[in-house]
């Protein structure tokens, strides 16, 4: 095992030597708050639908979801102030675990964690934006799936190109899209009470299908897709001042105003909308929005909600970059992505790297397809890190520096059990999809054999 002295970590010293602690609390929270709301909240009510009986059991989803992500960042604003460097979970891992566990995890990263969402969040902002704008396919004789597939891959190297040009560039278009998300949420459910057409009623319409605990779970693993980027500010612990006030802050701010506005925009969404309406849908927001104010304000709606997905886009760029780079100065990964640009100050190659993978994604997948393989496979690896935080404890890694969980132990057992119920009831509903995470995952095993021994 791997131990982790603050006064003592020649390794981490030298990575940590080659970043700056310049973010601060503002960023830090727009991370958190950019990472969890976009394709999720935006795109999964609909297919939810199919899954639970009414409106009100996917409220109940949602609001158990937000307090399983809460849960989560508590247990991480203590591993990430134990270990407050980059790289997040592939740090927790190798060194509670072993470094073959934190390799996984940043090998399913690379796939799932960051290239994957990147990918499902320039579908949603293509599918948007010809929702508020039908003319850009006006005279075009492509096919549609072609048309959203190049969009979608012109604005992931649009902001590729951003991130690869330094941190105040990419740090002030982060700021400002996430405060275009939280407006633009905030923005609607007031709208919608105050002018727009709905109903309570709404609120107890049924489908046909009876309640079903495996459907109940699969749904949750749908929330969980949505709620995922709680964890987010521990990826750039190294890279915040004063990590020990700002990171656990910044978990707990960023998880409890996506809890707000997640119930907020659900509260509009089934207001405004019939429960057959919205079933199956991708575009919930928008089939709300003609049903609310009509088809010229539902437009605009769409439009707006586009550019909210740029954010979590934005912010996976961001994080994602940084688990690389931790893992190459480890030799763990492609040497390149270590390397800090010159210039600019970031992970350059890193950054440039995550936006090549996330286009070839967009060109051979599906939203649907992507949703479920990424939604099972991004509960595996934050289960195993909160289970070490008992480990990390027992042996006092970084015992100087921790914040402590509150709750303990009661908070991350309660995560533990809810999230493991959760991806049983996935597996036994949508196996194949479950079975490609799992192989994407096992696919590791031999690289990182084959990198130990070329290390050796």
């Amino acid at each position: 095992m791997v131990s982790f002295d603050m006064g003592n970590m020649n390794k981490e010293a030298v990575f940590q030597a080659s970043t700056k602690r310049r973010l601060g609390i503002v960023t830090a929270t727009a991370i958190v708050v950019a990472n969890m709301v976009g394709t999720g909240i935006f795109t999964t009510s609909g297919i939810m639908a199919s899954h639970v009986p009414s409106p009100l059991w996917i409220l109940v989803c949602w609001i158990l979801g937000g307090i399983v992500a809460l849960s989560g960042a508590l247990c991480y604003s203590e591993l990430a102030t134990r270990m407050p460097v980059v790289g997040g979970e592939y740090v927790y891992l190798k060194t509670i675990f072993h470094p073959s566990l934190g390799f996984l995890t940043g090998w399913t990263s690379f796939f799932v964690g960051f290239s994957a969402p990147i990918a499902l969040a320039a579908f949603g902002f293509s599918e948007y934006l010809f929702k508020g704008f039908p003319v850009i396919l006006g005279g075009t004789t492509y096919p549609l799936i072609l048309v959203k597939k190049i969009l979608a891959a012109g604005i992931i190297l649009l902001f590729t190109s951003v991130h690869y040009t330094g941190y105040r560039l990419g740090a002030a278009v982060q700021n400002l899209l996430t405060a275009v998300k939280i407006i633009s949420i905030l923005g609607l459910a007031v709208a919608g009470s105050l002018i727009g057409k709905g109903s309570f009623r709404n609120f107890t319409s049924a489908a046909t299908q009876p309640f079903d605990i495996i459907g109940f779970g699969t749904a949750m693993i749908m929330v969980m897709f949505a709620f995922s980027g709680w964890n987010a500010s521990t990826y750039i612990a190294g890279e915040l001042r004063d990590p020990r006030k700002t990171l656990p802050l910044s978990l707990y701010l960023g998880t409890v105003i996506v809890i707000v506005l997640y119930l907020v925009l659900n509260g509009f969404v089934f207001y405004s909308a019939s429960y057959s309406d919205l079933a199956g849908s991708i575009t919930v927001v928008e089939v709300a929005s003609v049903n609310a104010f009509g088809d010229w304000a539902a437009k605009l709606v769409s439009a707006i909600i586009s550019l909210a997905l740029l954010s979590s886009l934005s912010a996976y760029l961001i994080i994602g970059p940084r688990v690389y780079q931790a893992m190459a100065m480890d030799r763990m990964f492609f040497p390149f992505a270590s390397r800090v640009h010159p210039r600019f100050d970031v992970p350059s190659r890193s950054v440039l790297l995550q936006g090549i993978v996330a286009v070839t994604m967009v060109a051979i997948g599906s939203f649907h397809q992507i949703l479920i393989y990424v939604g099972f496979s991004l509960g595996i690896f934050p289960w195993l890190a909160v289970a070490g935080l008992f480990i990390a404890r027992k042996r006092k890694i970084g015992e100087h520096t921790a914040v402590r969980t509150w709750g303990y132990p009661y908070v991350p057992v309660f995560f533990l059990v809810t999230s493991l119920l959760m991806m049983i009831a996935t597996f036994l509903r949508q196996p194949v999809e479950s079975i490609v995470a799992i192989a994407t995952i096992a696919l590791g095993i031999p690289f990182y054999v084959l990198w130990v021994k070329k290390i050796k």
